[in-house]
């Protein structure tokens, strides 16, 4: 019977809670350092996350919402400005330590590389963001632990058109039956499952109210062993956090690992 051989991950909500109390603050000294009145409050950036991709959201704020612009010739040019800076203030909040790691992340990834499986990270957040996170939240060499770092606009549509998977796919010379993706959000599931990627998915606070079709297993966090997961659907086989049994059981009960042979 065929082993799973790959671990893809989204990044942001999935190994750190990084939107509410990072790219959200982020934006806002953004925004205030240009001299503008916007202000994305908890309950806006909720409903703004359903755009995937931060020069999108700020597209589609202005949008919908229509605020105040100062005047340019080029609003992409000034979008792109604005996200630039974004990502620098956000960058600085993760060297300050503000954002750490969500439970069992750190453990699952040294579990997975004592293993040998493989490792990917599939988001649609800027490399910057990624090497970030990674650097000042994981570990200083965690970029090394990663074959592939596909992020940002390395594909032209975000999730969840499926491009970003695809392309991960393409990039490891994998088929779909041999990865198991990690998600947060419905967006990503539908990414990942629009290649037939099987996907456990770990919820946050902006993404608990989410539908998660043709996912076989969804939970609060990964967990660890004096902090127990809560089970939202499915089933983790007497377990009480993710590791790497539990992953190669749901890659098994799938029938993924007969074609994976």
């Amino acid at each position: 019977m065929g082993k799973l051989q790959a671990l893809l991950f989204d990044v942001d909500g999935t190994l750190a809670d990084t939107e509410r109390d990072g790219h959200r603050v982020a934006f806002n000294q953004a925004f205030e350092e240009a001299g503008m009145d916007w202000n994305w409050s908890v309950d806006l950036y909720g409903e703004l996350l359903a755009v995937t991709g931060g020069k999108e959201r700020i597209r589609f704020y202005i949008d919908k919402w229509h605020p105040l612009v100062p005047e340019t010739d080029d609003l992409d040019a000034f979008i792109a400005g604005l996200h630039a800076r974004k990502t620098f203030f956000y960058t600085e909040l993760l060297k300050q330590g503000n954002i750490p790691m969500r439970p069992g992340v750190r453990r699952l990834l040294d579990q997975a590389r004592e293993a040998g499986l493989r490792l990917a990270i599939v988001t649609t957040t800027t490399p910057a963001n990624v090497t970030a996170l990674l650097t000042h939240a994981l570990d200083p060499d965690a970029l090394s632990w990663f074959e592939l770092i596909a992020a940002g606009d390395i594909v032209a549509a975000k999730k969840p058109a499926p491009d970003i998977y695809s392309y991960t796919l393409d990039q490891m010379d994998l088929k779909p039956e041999q990865c198991l993706a990690l998600e947060d959000s419905h967006n990503g599931v539908i990414s990942s499952t629009m290649v037939d990627i099987l996907t456990l998915v770990t919820v946050n606070d902006y993404t608990r109210d989410h539908s998660f079709p043709g996912v076989d297993l969804v939970l609060d966090q990964l967990g660890e062993p004096d902090s127990p997961v809560k089970v939202l659907h499915g089933d983790l086989g007497g377990k009480t956090y993710v590791d790497l049994d539990v992953l190669q059981r749901l890659h098994a009960q799938s029938g993924l690992a007969q074609k994976a042979s």
